[in-house]
């Protein structure tokens, strides 16, 4: 092992232009925590929002972007059971994966799949522990219930139709395009609407309404999230693309019993992530070794392109996740 690694880092807030490549010292594991030689960085929207200046990393995280990779276990740190030098992983990261090596707690690594490439797997973490934990253990889904979540085709959204579909709900999708319509109608949604022609709000409302909502967009669609909830209903808030900000009638939550809830995921103690990861070791990695889940991959660019891939994941056209090849 070298001393020094590739990495990309944040030169200053701004686009994707500031991504700028560079060599930084190879970090060493503490208590706890392993070494993982990046195979592949899965790319998301909170790297953006952190290269933008918009959403800083913990106090004790790397400042370099990434929040979930796939590769192999190059060193483990005092304390650490259950994994060697050598075995592949997958990981949530507190920050650094867009590099050739990360650091991150034992506890928040999972398996590489059965038949899964390290391509795939690095697409797993942060989407997997987002939906497990607001769509399931926040938002309470069970089976039957009718589920809509936003961004069908983003990252977020085809784990969830997946999930949900595995779950036994009815589940409702929103999208851009007949394309990406069609995209989460074949990943298992009962009705994909293209927020572009159709109203959400009387689609869902024709059904009965929505036991839960997912949501990433906020701002106006948080009054019409809650139009288009049933009586008793949930919505849980992700992200805030089109604003953090919306005047709510609480008449409306009151009278019809409506929960609004929402997390992030970065700033949970990392106790509460290792639940996650045990809650997904038990209950969605079986499905993902026999095949009956999978992520949907939309492009791979090489690390030092990681101002094109931020550029795709922005654009919106994409349709599933995004890798980094280290």
């Amino acid at each position: 092992m070298t001393e020094t690694m590739r990495t990309i880092e944040i030169r200053k807030p701004g686009g994707p232009e500031v991504l700028t490549p560079c060599q930084r010292p190879v970090p060493a594991p503490g208590y706890g925590q392993v070494l993982l030689k990046v195979a592949f960085a899965g790319v998301n929207r909170p790297d953006a929002l952190q290269r933008a200046g918009l959403y800083a990393p913990p106090p004790t995280a790397s400042d370099l972007p990434g929040l979930e990779a796939s590769g192999e276990i190059a060193a483990v740190g005092p304390g650490v059971t259950g994994l060697a030098v050598g075995d592949r992983a997958c990981a949530l990261l507190p920050g650094g994966g867009y590099a050739e090596y990360a650091v991150t707690l034992a506890a928040h690594c999972l398996p590489v799949p059965r038949d899964m490439s390290l391509r795939e797997a690095a697409c797993l973490p942060e989407t997997h522990f987002t939906v497990w934990s607001n769509v399931f253990t926040r938002g309470g889904l069970t089976g039957g219930e009718l589920f809509l979540v936003h961004g069908g085709t983003s990252g977020i959204g085809t784990t969830a139709i997946q999930l949900a579909r595995m779950a036994g709900a009815r589940v409702f999708a929103t999208a851009g395009s007949d394309d990406k319509c069609a995209a989460c109608e074949a990943l298992g949604a009962e009705r994909a609407i293209n927020y572009r022609n159709e109203d959400f709000v009387e689609v869902l409302r024709a059904e009965g309404g929505a036991n839960l909502i997912l949501d990433m967009v906020g701002g106006p669609y948080i009054q019409r999230n809650l139009k288009a909830l049933a009586d008793d209903g949930r919505l849980v808030q992700i992200a805030f693309l089109q604003g953090a900000k919306a005047e709510l009638t609480l008449a409306q939550l009151m009278t019809r019993r409506l929960t609004l809830t929402g997390s992030t995921l970065r700033p949970q103690s990392d106790a509460a992530k290792a639940r996650i990861a045990e809650d997904l070791r038990r209950e969605v990695w079986p499905l993902l070794d026999a095949g009956r889940i999978a992520p949907v991959m939309d492009r791979e660019f090489a690390l030092d392109d990681a101002a094109a891939a931020h550029a795709r994941i922005e654009s919106s056209d994409h349709i599933g996740k995004i890798v980094l090849r280290v």
